[in-house]
Order: C-alpha cells, then sequence, then structure tokens
C-alpha cells in the first residue's frame, strides 16, 4: 500500500486519451492505494458543477463514477482546485465522493510533514498572472461567472485558454517557473521540510538547505502526453511516467 499524487490532467473531449489513461490508471491503484491526492488541474477548464445536468456533463460522468468506485473500495481521494477548475464544487465532490482541501494542506506522509498544493501560487514572477488569479478566486468574481448562462461561460473559459497560451509563449521560461524564494518562505511558513505541487508540467525531485536543514520539493508532471504520478511509501518515494 502507498500513497499516490497526480495532477495536471487536463481532461477535456478532444483528448479521450487522458481520460482512458486515467481510468487504467484507477484501475492500477486499486489494492494498492492507501489514499490517492490530486493536486489541481484535473480538466482542462470547468464552468460549474451545473454542467453535470447538461449533456455536455454525460461525457464527465464515467470520470466521477471512477472516482466513486476507487472510494467506496476503500481509498480516499482529495482534491485541491487548479488554476483551470478553480470552480469544482461539492456537487462534484458528492458524486465523485472525494473531498475537496484548501489550496494549501499539510499532511502527514510517513512521518514526515508535507505541504500539497497545485503550485501556481508559487510563480511570482509571473506578476500578470499573479494579479489574474486574485480576480479569478474572488467570490464575487466567481458569482457573477456562475450567473451566465452555460454556452456564455464555455465561451469565456475557451477564450481566456486561448489568451492564456499565447501569453506563455511570449514570456520566459523562467517567469513561468517557481520562484526559488517563494518556495522557501512558503515552506517556512508551513514549518515543513518538504513541498509536492504540479503546475509547472516540470517533474522532478528538487533538494536544497532550508535553515541550515535538507528541504525536498517534488513536481508532478501532466498528463498531455503520460500518466506522471508520484508513490510514495515507507520505503521511499518514486516519481514516474509511467504507472504500468
Amino acid at each position: 500500500m502507498a500513497i499516490w499524487f497526480i495532477s495536471d490532467l487536463h481532461l477535456e473531449p478532444a483528448r479521450p486519451a487522458s481520460t482512458h489513461l486515467l481510468f487504467e490508471f484507477l484501475q492500477y491503484i486499486q489494492g494498492k492505494a492507501e489514499v490517492l491526492y490530486i493536486l489541481g488541474d484535473l480538466f482542462e477548464y470547468w464552468i460549474g458543477d451545473d454542467i453535470l445536468a447538461t449533456p455536455a456533463g454525460l461525457q464527465v460522468l464515467p470520470i466521477l463514477q471512477a472516482f466513486k468506485q476507487v472510494a467506496t473500495q476503500g481509498t480516499p481521494i482529495y482534491l485541491q482546485h487548479g488554476n483551470r477548475d478553480f470552480l469544482l464544487a461539492e456537487q462534484f465532490a458528492e458524486l465523485s465522493s472525494l473531498t475537496i482541501l484548501p489550496e494549501q494542506q499539510i499532511i502527514d506522509l510517513y512521518g514526515q510533514p508535507t505541504l500539497i498544493m497545485h503550485g501556481d501560487l508559487l510563480c511570482t514572477d509571473d506578476v500578470d498572472y499573479q494579479k489574474a488569479r486574485v480576480l479569478f478566486r474572488s467570490p464575487s468574481w466567481q458569482q457573477q461567472i456562475l450567473a451566465k448562462s452555460i454556452p456564455e461561460r464555455l465561451q469565456y473559459a475557451q477564450s481566456l485558454r486561448m489568451q492564456s497560451q499565447q501569453t506563455a509563449q511570449t514570456k520566459r521560461e523562467e517567469i513561468l517557473d517557481a520562484n526559488q524564494a517563494t518556495i522557501e518562505a512558503v515552506m517556512r511558513a508551513a514549518q515543513v521540510q518538504q513541498l509536492i505541487h504540479g503546475h509547472t508540467h516540470r517533474p522532478a525531485i528538487h533538494e536544497f538547505a532550508l535553515d541550515g536543514q535538507t528541504a525536498k520539493r517534488i513536481v508532478l508532471g501532466d498528463w498531455y502526453s503520460q500518466g506522471s504520478f508520484l508513490r510514495v511509501d515507507a520505503e521511499g518515494m518514486q516519481l514516474s511516467a509511467e504507472f504500468h
């Protein structure tokens, strides 16, 4: 038995292979997973739980049912919001039998206090994004968006995604990555020596000195062309792109 972490699946109907890969992954970890954590961006975008009552939502229901099957067989599933799916709410959680966590959560990982998060908060060099993030996470903005019709929200989400892709192409790589000073400040505030996050799509295990001790930052990969995961048990950790 182990604790498993995934993030940045970016599921959408246009890329059914990633959804099929998730089904394979969930089947693979049955009987092997003590807990499953999803650290944000499960979907390419999420325009509100009311989509589940529409024909478009029918395409998503098998995903919810797959999560529920894992949960009912004894593996708790926890999810944190990403920058693409922050409108995931209680209806989705209830139908999936999963629990939504705060954007920063400290867990006990086999005796090691560990901070988990999506990771976009760490990219403080991207000032424009951080400003937009404050807006998107505000309750008033979210209420305004959810008051729009589903077609309007869908069009808006797609335009935001296109704008984000275009903007990212014009920014230097280091601006889009996590800022080391911010990493250290966040870990220091949480009083942890270990951090796990996604968002940057740059899977790696980084070790560095933090206040005279060895600290570790584990970055999860995305699921655009692979099934990236982190598996942790009492013996150690495995960061991999293949679970077969």
